[in-house]
């Protein structure tokens, strides 16, 4: 499986990106939103999820900016009925800060208004998308905490993960722990964490 790619930006369009790495380029589907993050840039790194599509067995890549997009799609495509071109426009249409809001605040209209999405389609969306936002599924740790401190907080969230508890229950744990002492070294947090764990 391969997670990310790295490399010199050889091909960028609004729905697609290839990324040259040593050689060989990696294509890539591609968002509006992970598009408007490469423009200007020529190396970049991709957050990769592939797809099969049921019907021919065909498989594609997607590339993300950010692992928070990448965790956003692979929420969005658990919603049945709903496939990876359907989380493509959603996510080009909305950032993932608006796409969030729209679930959680229960905004239907503002969902249904991407298209090929539909009322119902919206409403299943917030359904079964509401508790999983809301318990900190499809948010990377480092949106989650928008500080100085992101990589303390990446680090700590890691070794807990492979401490074997889940990220949701970490998420929670750390913003606490940030909430108290917003300046904690990875060691500080892993400590309190794995006393509120």
């Amino acid at each position: 499986m391969i997670d990310y790619i790295s490399g010199k930006l050889a091909t960028l369009t609004p729905t697609m990106a290839v990324i040259d790495n040593q050689g060989i380029g990696y294509g890539v589907e591609i968002s509006l939103q992970t598009f408007e993050s490469l423009r200007g840039k020529d190396s970049a790194t991709v957050y990769i999820q592939r797809q099969v599509n049921p019907r021919d067995g065909a498989e594609v890549d997607y590339g993300f900016a950010t692992q928070d997009e990448r965790d956003l799609f692979r929420l969005i495509t658990s919603v049945s009925g709903m496939g990876a071109a359907s989380a493509r426009m959603i996510l080009s249409s909305l950032s993932s800060e608006e796409l969030r809001n729209a679930i959680l605040g229960e905004d239907v209209n503002r969902l249904k208004a991407v298209k090929g999405i539909g009322l119902k389609t919206a409403q299943r969306m917030v359904l079964e998308l509401k508790d999983k936002i809301v318990k900190g599924e499809g948010v990377s740790s480092d949106m989650l905490f928008q500080t100085d401190s992101s990589a303390v907080v990446e680090e700590a969230t890691t070794a807990l993960q492979m401490l074997g508890f889940a990220k949701p229950n970490i998420n929670k744990a750390i913003q606490a722990i940030l909430k108290e002492s917003p300046s904690a070294s990875v060691e500080a947090i892993i400590k309190a964490a794995l006393q509120r764990l």
